[in-house]
């Protein structure tokens, strides 16, 4: 290793010492040294992790395979993952040895032993890649590696002489390397783009403009079904007669159809005609980025798609400078992970948009040594979750991802967002125009939508549109007005946020003193603790809490026949419990103290910008605008809403809103109560989705390849009442094309009938025979998280004993994101998930073989469904109501299962009582065949022709 501060430019042969790589696929070890790769039983892989040094991929996992706990970072164990953070930063790569060979463009690793060469390899790769004269901006990367090396990273040594071998020009500062936020370009602000235009795009145009995109994707010719599809898609961008009449488009496009593309064309046509932006929303991650990947054939060039096409997510999905900078700090000064930290600032120096969730950021970085969840590089630490921002205060708001991000879809032609974004943004616009404001500017042109992924429209309305007052929810707002109060708390409160703003205003300075004071009746750290201790009495402070300790007392009166709190409790409000009502009106009043003070800020801050106009800054008053935001949102929505579902307790003889279902909750957690709440959802989320939403477009396109029903007289009259378009004056279209897909030949549906759905153990047996017959490939999807972890203990290791891996959400230190790029990566991996692996899965070609559901996926029969099932369904007691629900997800989850023309693949319903209505659905010519497990795994293993 050097130690020299300084270097000349002058290349140097670069010598790679490596220590041995440590696979440790399941049910095999494997270790790759000088000596070459060999086998290892797993006495010697522990004992190799533990007395090192050695190299891994991703230290948390390598450890649990072997029985152990996460390591602590060492300079023995050397993460080939962090490496490539460092070497590559900003770059897509899955989490273990498999992705790093992939990432690398080499061939997939099969065994452990090609795994242990490819781990290696692929480390010494790195290493040259640094030390290649070409490497970019190498004197950047080599201040930060000796900032690394100096805080122990045990590659420092490593890549310091790599990036020397390069040549490394006189150094004349000793900056840290650090301080990414100096280095990082400003935004700057533009003239306002004005007001879009209403030319029309026709079908032929679109159809044109469709067969252009192919053509720039290397496809020579349009699939006619694709071309109807972007022809009748066309129809959303067509301006509207009448305010409050949007044109509206329902479309099914059954899989493979190429409905992106199909609506990219007129989309971008449009945009192109009009001089604005048409929003593309989606549900997952996924899906905003393989949208952001097929604008590359609208805009070859990458500097011209960054400008046309921007991902937008709210605030709280971006690296904030200002967190980065505090936890840095504190790393530097021994509170912290500097290591973490810096690998964090490697990335954002390069990052597109600094977005760390779904984004560009390496997910894993942060899982994979044991590392306190305070001090972790993770999103968790590093993004805005609590509205503290302090916008034009900020030393970093002109480098501010969000900000940037934000003044990028002013300008763009497409702005990939997602539903709740799009949701929460125009309701809190509309509440705005309400009251004579203008709206803040980033949904100010949400005139033309396509919401894909439609399906998820009336659920993701339901989110955005509800109301909970819990314990952690009071928290964060008396977080929020507040600031920290405990010891080691990091965040900024509205004296840091306001008060120099506020200093020469008494009234407003008064106004700020009284909301701070009554804030504190809110519930503060360690509500949980108080209100349902584990052991003890229960020891409310303030009435927030004794109202919640009141409701949880009724919950527990009146929900414990429903499985104690292992699941958490759920219960009707009323009749209401004396000490509820009483406990209520205690808490309606401590809201409304906080309320009134916080109002009567948010209008002597608009007085100062109205008063003050001439003599605000910029700065300031980007700052006060940005605080009336946050104002807005919470003291004329959130409390009020509040507010209003307490004062409805003490009307407890009225009949309640028949819009609206309230009722009391209680999440829990290993047996443990955590949070307590109030709830309101609408019965219709779609009331508020047409008015906040729907009806102030000029067109909106839902599209998906699960819409319609087609066990309804009308197939597409779920999808109207699910959507908001059933209560349109302009009826909207409707469009179903069909799947190119030869599923008949290329699918087989099992339903197993011989099985106890309610025994882990079987389950977990038919899982392990068809996963082995098909000799991996399999996704298990289960309803419930205990029955999951229920399966993968016993099924884990009889898979290992094949050399099968077996990845599980909420098992594995990964999130869901990361967990589909192992399974995408690894031809014959396994993965056990939930509903968020059900809808991320885009799984094309042979990792995808096999999918399996536990049970049959009915919606769980709480009270808001049983509500929603009474309202919407029609006939033999709301069983379509239920079916159809079930019905779209069998649907979603076969859909994930071909996902080209060549693909071949097996579903198989391990609920022998699953009924055959439930498949009408699937695609024409698919046969639902009931068997035994015996015969469904013969017919796998036939149907896949595995060996």
């Amino acid at each position: 290793m050097s130690t020299a501060n300084t270097s000349s430019s002058t290349a140097v042969e670069l010598k790679i010492d490596l220590p041995p790589a440590l696979a440790t696929p399941p049910g095999a070890g494997a270790v790759c040294d000088d000596e070459g790769a060999r086998k290892i039983g797993r006495g010697a892989a522990e004992g190799l992790l533990l007395g090192g040094p050695v190299i891994v991929a991703h230290a948390s996992i390598t450890a649990r395979r072997l029985g152990l706990e996460a390591p602590q970072r060492s300079h023995d164990i050397l993460d080939a993952l962090e490496l490539f953070a460092f070497v590559r930063p900003a770059r897509f790569c899955a989490p273990s040895p498999t992705g790093l060979a992939l990432a690398l463009g080499r061939a997939e690793p099969k065994g452990a032993e090609a795994q242990a060469v490819a781990l290696r390899e692929a480390a010494g790769e790195l290493l040259k890649e640094l030390a290649a004269p070409a490497y970019p901006n190498r004197e950047e990367a080599y201040g930060l590696a000796l900032t690394l090396d100096r805080a122990g990273w045990s590659w420092g040594g490593r890549v310091i002489n790599a990036l020397e071998a390069g040549g490394i020009r006189q150094r004349t500062s000793r900056g840290s390397g650090l301080d990414v936020w100096a280095r990082l370009p400003e935004w700057e602000d533009e003239a306002p783009r004005g007001e879009a235009g209403s030319a029309p795009v026709d079908s032929e145009s679109a159809r044109i403009r469709l067969e252009k995109l192919l053509q720039a994707s290397g496809l020579d010719e349009t699939r006619p079904a694709q071309s109807d599809y972007a022809s009748e898609a066309a129809y959303a961008f067509s301006p509207r007669s009448e305010e409050g009449r949007p044109r509206m488009l329902l479309a099914e496009a059954g899989t493979g159809t190429g409905k992106t593309m199909g609506y990219l064309a007129p989309a971008s046509l449009w945009a192109e005609r009009n001089h604005g932006a048409a929003w593309i929303s989606t549900y997952t991650r996924a899906l905003q980025r393989q949208i952001d990947r097929e604008s590359k054939a609208l805009w070859p060039d990458e500097a011209e798609r960054r400008r046309k096409t921007v991902v937008r997510k709210g605030r709280e999905n971006y690296l904030c400078l200002l967190n980065l900078q505090d936890m840095v700090q504190a790393a530097q000064l021994g509170n912290g992970d500097l290591i973490g930290m810096a690998l964090a600032t490697r990335w954002a120096a390069h990052s597109r948009d600094g977005d760390m969730t779904g984004g560009d950021y390496p997910g894993w970085l942060s899982g994979l040594f044991a590392v306190a969840p305070a001090h972790q590089a993770s999103p968790a630490n590093l993004v805005d979750r609590r509205g503290e921002c302090v916008h034009a205060a900020c030393p970093h708001y002109r480098l501010c991802f969000v900000e940037k991000t934000i003044r990028a879809s002013r300008r763009a032609d497409l702005v990939v967002a997602n539903h709740a974004l799009v949701m929460t943004q125009a309701a809190f616009d509309g509440s705005r125009t309400a009251r004579g404001l203008k709206q803040d500017g980033e949904t100010a042109a949400l005139k033309r939508i396509v919401f894909d992924e439609g399906h998820h429209l009336f659920d993701a309305a339901d989110s955005a549109f509800s109301a909970s007052l819990s314990g952690q929810e009071a928290a964060e707002l008396r977080r929020w007005v507040r600031g920290p109060e405990g010891r080691g708390r990091r965040g900024r409160g509205l004296e840091l946020r306001l008060g120099d703003l506020c200093a020469d205003n008494e009234a407003a300075r008064k106004s700020l003193t009284d909301a701070l004071a009554a804030a504190a009746q809110l519930p503060g750290e360690g509500v949980s603790g108080r209100i349902a201790p584990a052991s003890g009495e229960v020891n409310p402070i303030g009435p927030i809490e004794r109202f919640l300790a009141a409701a949880l007392e009724q919950l527990r009166a009146r929900a414990s026949e429903n499985g104690g709190t292992e699941f958490g409790l759920e219960c009707a409000l009323r009749p209401v419990t004396e000490s509820v009502v009483e406990t209520a009106r205690a808490a309606a009043k401590a809201l409304a103290d906080i309320e009134a003070p916080l109002l009567a800020l948010a209008r002597h801050l608009e007085d100062i910008l109205d008063e003050e106009a001439s003599e605000l800054d910029p700065s300031a008053r980007a700052r006060i605008e940005g605080a009336l935001r946050g104002l807005d949102r919470r003291a004329r929505m959130t409390l009020p809403g509040w507010r209003s579902m307490l004062s409805a307790l003490d009307e407890a003889d009225s009949e309640p809103d028949p819009d609206y279902v309230d009722w009391l909750s209680a999440e829990a957690a290993f047996g443990r109560i955590h949070d307590v709440a109030l709830r309101r959802h609408w019965i219709d989320p779609t009331i508020p989705l047409e008015a906040a939403v729907i009806m102030p477009s000029h067109g909106v396109l839902v599209t998906s390849a699960t819409l319609s029903d087609p066990s309804a007289s009308d197939p597409f009259d779920m999808a109207r009442m699910r959507s908001g378009a059933a209560r349109l004056i302009e009826p909207a279209r409707t469009l179903k094309v069909e799947s190119p897909f030869d599923y008949a030949n290329h699918s087989r549906i099992i339903v197993v009938n011989d099985l106890t759905k309610d025994d882990p153990r079987q389950t977990a047996a038919a899982m392990r025979e068809l996963f082995l017959a098909a000799g991996g490939g399999g996704v298990g999807l289960f309803t419930a998280i205990r029955r999951l972890k229920s399966v993968y203990e016993r099924l884990g290791p009889e898979l290992a004993r094949a050399g099968i891996p077996l990845y599980a959400q909420h098992v594995d230190p990964l999130e869901v994101g990361a967990l589909v790029d192992v399974f995408r990566a690894e031809n014959d991996s396994c993965l056990l998930g939930t509903d968020a692996v059900r809808d991320g899965v885009d799984v094309p070609g042979r990792s995808l073989r096999i999918l399996a559901f536990d049970r049959v996926p009915w919606p769980r029969p709480d009270l808001l469904h049983k509500a929603r099932r009474e309202r919407f369904g029609t006939g033999h007691g709301g069983r379509s109501y239920d079916d159809a629900l079930a019905r779209g997800r069998i649907a979603q989850a076969f859909g994930r299962l071909i996902r080209r023309a060549d693909d071949k693949g097996v579903f198989v319903m391990l609920d022998a009582a699953c009924p055959t209505r439930l498949f009408s659905a699937l695609p024409e010519g698919t046969e639902v065949m009931r068997m035994g497990l015996a015969d469904a795994v013969d017919l796998t293993r036939e149907f896949l022709k595995v060996e």
